[in-house]
């Protein structure tokens, strides 16, 4: 799928049996890649902020960190 290590590329270093992946598990995979794969062009084509806060975006992470306050929604 990608080149990029997978969880389940680590499994499989480590020597352990890996059970065979039923085939809803692996087009849940391909949709799953297909899905990064568009998020990441959709957020490569967006025009980089400048003078920002920087850091993680606060509404999805539930605070908001300014000079090292921190206040919850």
């Amino acid at each position: 799928m990608t080149e990029e290590p997978s969880k389940t590329t680590a499994v499989a270093e480590t020597g352990e049996p890996q059970k065979p992946l039923t085939q809803a598990a692996m087009r849940a995979l391909a949709e799953a890649e297909a899905r990064r794969k568009l998020y990441r062009e959709a957020e490569a084509a967006m025009p980089k902020e400048i003078g920002g806060r920087g850091g993680k975006e606060p509404g999805r992470y539930g605070d908001w960190e300014v000079k090292g306050l921190t206040s919850d929604f």
